[in-house]
């Protein structure tokens, strides 16, 4: 691992996994089992740490609550 300033130098196994330092998680309170928002950029591939509040509603523009609870009636007989 390389460090410079703020840029950071990891390695991604062959399982595509990467380790973020220590510096970093501790920074950005990162801890296991957080969720960080993976999202591609015009820059590269930006990774932000998000807490479960902040993903409430992120899926709000596909239904309401009763059309989401039927397709997922639907799926489940299909299976």
């Amino acid at each position: 691992m390389k460090t410079s300033a703020d840029n950071t130098i990891v390695k991604v196994t062959r399982n595509g996994q990467i380790t973020i330092p220590a510096k970093i998680r501790k920074q950005y309170e990162i801890k296991a089992s957080n969720s960080l928002l993976v999202k591609v950029t015009p820059k590269g591939i930006l990774f932000k740490p998000v807490k479960l509040l902040d993903m409430v509603g992120i899926d709000a523009g596909y239904g309401t609550a009763e059309e989401i609870k039927k397709m997922i009636d639907k799926l489940r007989e299909e299976y």
